[in-house]
């Protein structure tokens, strides 16, 4: 089907939910944990009466980034709606122009992205992935499954921690990447080598050291690690880069990377050799594909991260990191790992090989449960202690 002529669609309304999930279990990491899963979930329908969705995936704390749930309401309502609602497009890549004027906000902006994608895929009657292909060269035709991996977040001691990880590996999960912080690293990375010395592991410090714990982090070359990642601050990259020069295991960037300029300059300056994209960190698919197709041309080794996505989200990023460029397992767990019910149907459920299947319909694949999303908005009402902002 490359090369076709694809459709347009001409946007005539888009709604935001405000929604609240309650987790099975707590992902603590170095800022912390929130009680439940909370995001935006934006509808967008077309002037057919098509509908496509997107998800916002932000938290109640400007805690991993600077947005907040009502930060991105405000931006989304007051200003990328706007720019939108009656308007015609070609496809999903014009979004970031029309949103040019409107800084930053990149989790705001990834939402409603994320619908238009969503929509034209549906629009054109084509899996999301093989529409995210559509704007990539060819060769880059996904593959019918992803390989994952999963998140365990910092536990009240190591004989739980070993318990969980064993728990993980036993439901199939083969790359385990685990949080850490100040005085609570090495000591974990001896525990669980001495228990699970084959493993893939991988630690993720979300910033939590600083250029002067150098000596300290050099201790965890000798754990066999495939990355470590994120150990400096949230908005650096130079300073990634003297730290890489001092360690053999190789540093993947998470919160430093917003954009393809900024991996491009990361990479010239050695400041990591591995990217975790999260398609919403960057403001949406349309500068992840810039930045995959970076990765392609430079042999980076790239892998798609999560934001404890309800099933909107976790769909779309599942599409995207089925293209082949996708070199690592991704931070994409089967549902029942988050939620013991989600808003969407069918579930994802993890294969004996550690990979998700894509879902076969048009978009996404999914169906939003409307009995589910209003249980969810209306738990975000009884328990968010903030003002609505619509």
């Amino acid at each position: 089907m490359k090369g076709a002529v694809l459709k347009s669609v001409t946007i005539r309304d888009i709604k935001l939910h405000v929604i609240a999930l309650p987790l099975v279990e707590l992902l603590k990491t170095s800022f912390g944990a929130e009680p439940y899963k909370s995001a935006i979930l934006v509808e967008v329908v077309a002037s057919d009466g098509l509908t496509g969705w997107g998800e916002t995936a932000v938290k109640t704390k400007p805690s991993y980034g600077a947005e907040t749930i009502l930060t991105a309401l405000h931006i989304t309502r007051d200003f990328l709606i706007p720019k939108l609602v009656g308007q015609t497009l070609d496809t999903p890549t014009q979004v970031p122009e029309r949103f040019k004027s409107v800084r930053g906000n990149h989790h705001a902006r990834a939402g409603v992205e994320a619908s238009i994608w969503d929509l034209m895929a549906k629009m054109n009657d084509m899996r999301l992935a093989d529409y995210f292909a559509q704007h990539l060269p060819p060769g880059n035709a996904p593959r019918e499954s992803v390989p994952v991996g999963v998140s365990i977040g910092i536990q009240d001691s190591l004989d739980g921690q070993i318990a969980l990880i064993k728990k993980r590996l036993e439901e199939g999960y083969r790359r385990i990447k685990l949080k850490i912080a100040p005085g609570w690293d090495l000591e974990l990375a001896r525990a669980v080598r001495r228990h699970f010395p084959d493993i893939m592991l991988m630690l993720d410090a979300n910033s939590a050291y600083t250029l002067a714990d150098a000596d300290h982090l050099r201790q965890l070359d000798q754990f066999d690690l495939l990355m470590i990642e994120q150990p400096l601050a949230y908005d650096d990259i130079y300073e990634h880069s003297l730290l890489q020069q001092q360690l053999q295991t190789p540093f993947c960037l998470d919160e430093s990377i917003c954009s393809a300029h900024d991996w491009r300059i990361a990479l010239e300056l050695g400041a990591g050799e591995i990217l975790n994209l999260k398609p919403t960190r960057v403001g949406g698919y349309s500068e992840s594909l810039k930045i995959y197709k970076l990765c392609v041309e430079r042999g980076s080794p790239l892998w798609i991260g999560g934001m404890l996505e309800t099933g909107i989200g976790r769909a779309a990023n599942l599409s995207f990191a089925a293209l082949p460029g996708v070199t690592l397992p991704s931070d994409i767990s089967a549902t029942d790992r988050y939620f013991d019910r989600d808003i969407t149907e069918p579930p994802f459920v993890l294969q004996p090989d550690s990979t998700l299947r894509l879902p076969a319909g048009a978009g996404i694949g999914l169906e939003v449960q409307r009995d589910r999303l209003a249980e969810a908005e209306a738990r975000w009402r009884a328990h968010n202690p903030f003002p609505p902002l619509f």
